[in-house]
C-alpha cells in the first residue's frame, strides 16, 4: 500500500492478520505469503483481511508483493514505522540502517482492534498452519463474544415532530445542497477533503435562526437528558446545523470513519443522526466493530453515538435520505476546540468559545 499515511483503525470490523515478514525475498516469507493467498475463503474482507508488512524496498522494485482485492494488502514500511510499533525491529532502528535485526511475526487482531495472538515465524514453517487454522476457526463477526453484539448506541424515537421534519426537508429542497467533504490531518493541519469514493453527500447549512432555535429546543428536552442518563455526560454545546441529503441518484454513502480524529474535530463527543424521512432504501448507519447490523431510525427518530465509534452509512439505493446531523460537546471540549484553532488549514473556520451560537443549556 503506497499511500503515505493509512488510518488502519478504519479497517476494524473484521479479523485482521498482520504478517511482518521483513523481506519477501526470504524463503519463510514467500511461504507465508503464498499460503495466505491460497486462503481466499478466509481473507475475503468480510471475515478477515491480510496485511503484509515489508521493510525491504526491493520488494517493491522487484514486484515481489502486490495488493489483491478483496482480502490482501501490503504496507511498504520502508521507514520502519509499523515494524517498530509492533516489535518486529528495534525501537531505536533508523531508516537506512544496515543489518537491522528483524523479528518475523504474525499478529492477529479482532474486529474491535484488540490483539488476539502474536506468533513468531518458526524454522519448520509450522507457524503458517497455526495462524491460518486459528483465523479459520474464529467465530463470525456478529458473534465474536458468543452472542450477537449490539453497538453501544442510543436509538430514540420522536425527537422531531413530523411538521419540523417537513420544514427541514423543505429548506433543503428550496435552497439546494452543496457537496460536503470530510476532515483529515495533512502536515499537521486539519483540512477538508472531498473524495466521492469515500463520501458522497450534499448538505444545506441552516441559516434561519428560528429553525436553529427550534432544533436546539428539541435537543434540550429530548436528547440532552437521555445522554445524561445513559452516559453521565452533560451536553452544553452543539456544532453544525445542517440538513444532509444522501441521494440515490448520487449513489450517496459514507465509508467507515470516526468523527474526532483530527485536531479540528477532537472536541466532538457525541454524534446525532436524526432521520427526517424514511421513504428510502439503503442509507443505514452501521458500526463495524460491533457486527454487520445496520440501523435506520424512523422519521423524526435519532441514532446517538460516541464520536469515537467507527461508523458508516450504506449507499442509498432508492429515494433520498434527509437527516439532521449535529455534534454535541461540553464547555471543557469547547476550550479544546478553541485551542486547536492553530491547527486548522485555510478555509476551515476558526472557533471562539465565547462567540459560539446558543446551544442547549445544561439539563436540569
Amino acid at each position: 500500500m503506497a499511500t503515505p499515511r493509512c488510518a488502519f483503525d478504519t479497517a476494524a470490523g473484521r479479523y485482521l492478520v498482520l504478517c511482518l515478514f521483513g523481506s519477501a525475498s526470504h524463503a519463510g516469507s514467500k511461504a507465508a505469503i503464498a499460503a495466505a493467498f491460497r486462503r481466499s475463503d478466509v481473507f475475503d474482507d468480510v471475515k478477515a483481511s491480510f496485511f503484509g508488512v515489508t521493510i525491504d524496498s526491493t520488494d517493491e522494485t522487484e514486484q515481489r508483493v502486490d495488493d489483491r482485492y478483496p482480502g490482501y494488502r501490503f504496507f511498504l514500511d520502508f521507514d520502519g514505522t509499523i515494524s517498530r510499533l509492533y516489535g518486529a525491529i528495534p525501537i531505536d532502528a533508523k531508516p537506512g540502517d544496515r543489518g537491522v535485526p528483524v523479528r518475523q511475526i504474525w499478529i492477529v487482531i479482532d474486529p474491535t482492534m484488540r490483539v488476539l495472538k502474536v506468533l513468531p515465524f518458526a524454522e519448520d514453517g509450522s507457524d503458517i498452519e497455526a495462524v491460518l487454522s486459528l483465523v479459520s476457526a474464529l467465530p463470525p463477526i456478529n458473534r465474536i463474544s458468543g452472542i450477537e453484539l449490539h453497538a453501544p448506541i442510543i436509538m430514540l424515537p420522536n425527537v422531531f415532530e413530523p411538521e419540523l421534519c417537513t420544514r427541514l426537508i423543505g429548506l433543503y429542497e428550496r435552497n439546494g445542497g452543496e457537496e460536503s467533504g470530510f476532515m483529515r490531518e495533512v502536515d499537521g493541519k486539519t483540512v477538508e477533503v472531498k473524495d466521492h469514493g469515500y463520501k458522497r453527500r450534499k448538505d444545506y447549512d441552516i441559516q434561519e435562526k428560528d429553525i436553529i432555535a427550534e432544533t436546539q429546543g428539541r435537543f434540550t428536552r429530548r436528547i440532552v437528558p437521555e445522554i445524561q442518563k445513559v452516559h453521565q455526560f452533560t451536553v452544553t454545546r452543539m456544532e453544525r446545523y445542517i440538513v444532509a441529503c444522501y441521494a440515490a441518484e448520487d449513489k450517496a454513502h459514507f465509508r467507515p470513519h470516526r468523527d474526532n480524529t483530527t485536531k479540528g474535530t477532537a472536541h466532538r463527543r457525541f454524534a446525532v443522526s436524526v432521520n427526517l424521512n424514511d421513504d428510502f432504501d439503503g442509507g443505514e448507519v452501521s458500526f463495524p466493530e460491533y457486527g454487520s447490523r445496520s440501523f435506520k431510525a424512523p422519521s423524526g427518530g435519532a441514532v446517538i453515538f460516541s464520536c469515537s465509534l467507527l461508523h458508516a452509512v450504506s449507499t442509498v439505493t432508492r429515494g433520498r435520505r434527509y437527516a439532521f446531523l449535529p455534534f454535541l460537546y461540553d464547555d471543557a471540549a469547547a476550550k479544546i476546540r478553541e485551542a486547536n484553532n492553530a491547527f486548522l488549514a485555510e478555509g476551515v473556520g476558526s472557533y471562539t468559545a465565547d462567540n459560539q451560537a446558543p446551544a442547549p443549556p445544561r439539563s436540569k
